[in-house]
């Protein structure tokens, strides 16, 4: 009679495909590239010290179609956005994201 092997080692094989899966997947849509918000920076001048690098106090770069919405990660999908706006603005994104990224997740599934 054959003695059946643990489900632990498939069940952990199982998550770290899946968590590679996840990290890919949010690599990809994430990526940001310093070269565009610098390009970003220089043509479009911070609103609180009127300077085209360095710190921007109460400011942040924003992408206005989130990255893993499929938004490009260049200067005409950026915008100048104030850090309490950003911060509610985040909120929403993450829960979009979260939502795209498990839409993408089950559709690889399948």
């Amino acid at each position: 009679m054959h003695a059946r092997k643990p489900l632990v080692p498939d069940l952990i094989r199982y998550k770290a495909m899946l968590l590679l899966l996840l990290s890919l997947l949010t690599s990809q849509a994430d990526a940001r590239d310093r070269a565009q918000r610098t390009a970003f920076f220089h043509d479009h001048p911070c609103p609180a010290t009127s300077e085209t690098h360095g710190a921007c106090p109460g400011w942040v770069v924003d992408h206005i179609t989130p990255l893993c919405a499929g938004g490009a990660d260049d200067p005409g999908n950026m915008q100048w956005q104030e850090l309490a706006e950003s911060k509610v603005k985040d909120k929403e994104e993450w829960r979009t994201c979260r939502l795209l990224r498990k839409q993408r997740l089950d559709a690889s599934a399948k």
